[in-house]
């Protein structure tokens, strides 16, 4: 194995021989290390919400240390995918398997679920607990970018529960359609396009962080809406511009600024 690997590690990424169990322990550890992570920025980002911080800017000021780094830091609805969600479990239960306490996983595993029903409840409170009616465009299906992949993605989470509450949803993502039609089926609506999806919808929510989403044409979004609000679960755009645009912001991390009385009678 050494001698068919070895062209493609002459550089970096050296061939590492252990016993079988480290090699699998070593496979759960790092993946469920990077969950602890990202549910760590998001349980931050919920104080900072509440104390009136700004997760932006302690994100920016944590990573300033070389120690924490930049990777997996960013607030937003938690990890998805086949590997962290998956990976986590399996370490938790072997943990228990074995008579062993493993708080600050399971805590990590709590933390993930929580934080996509905190934005759903984000949600609830904007509209008074009352979504019949309302209809929401969804910008991103997949659980993160550049794939296709839904498996314990956050936009399932989210849709289901606005479904339950009586809404309506019409959802765009570049790839997600084939692995989307089977989980939802026809209780949403499919659009061809990020703006085709915004016409007589009541707010956008982004969910997943495409590229193309980065720096939309936000007087086409005021003027698709019925009403100029943005649910950004992964806090992509800036607040202040949106602010000066007329929007009603909601990112997370960070508590919104209270609009003024003119656009909140426009709002009832």
């Amino acid at each position: 194995m050494k001698n068919l690997y070895a062209p493609f590690v002459r550089n970096q990424n050296p061939i590492i021989t252990m016993d079988t169990k480290s090699a699998e322990m070593v496979k759960y550890a790092s993946n469920s290390f990077l969950a602890v992570k990202i549910s760590y920025i998001n349980e931050i980002a919920n104080i900072c919400e509440k104390v009136g911080a700004d997760i932006n800017k302690v994100r920016i000021g944590m990573c300033a240390d070389t120690r924490i780094g930049t990777k997996f830091l960013y607030p937003g609805l938690g990890y998805g995918g086949s590997c962290f969600p998956k990976d986590v479990k399996a370490l938790i239960k072997t943990a228990n398997d074995n008579d062993c306490e493993c708080q600050l996983i399971k805590s990590a595993d709590i933390i993930n679920r929580k934080q996509r029903q905190l934005f759903i409840d984000k949600i609830l409170k904007r509209f008074r607990n009352d979504l019949n009616g309302k209809t929401f465009a969804v910008w991103g299906l997949a659980f993160k970018p550049k794939t296709n992949d839904m498996r314990e993605a956050p936009a399932i989470t989210i849709i289901n529960a606005l479904l339950e509450k009586g809404a309506t949803v019409k959802a765009y993502d570049p790839k997600a359609y084939d692995c989307a039609m089977p989980i939802f089926g026809d209780r949403i609506e499919y659009g061809k396009s990020a703006y085709e999806i915004l016409k007589g919808a009541d707010c956008l929510l982004l969910i997943t962080e495409w590229n193309e989403f980065r720096n939309p044409d936000f007087d086409l979004i005021k003027s698709s809406l019925k009403n100029p609000v943005i649910f950004d679960g992964r806090n992509q755009y800036d607040e202040n511009n949106l602010n000066k645009l007329g929007f009603e912001y909601y990112q997370v991390g960070k508590a919104t600024k209270t609009i003024n009385a003119g656009l909140a009678s426009a709002f009832a």
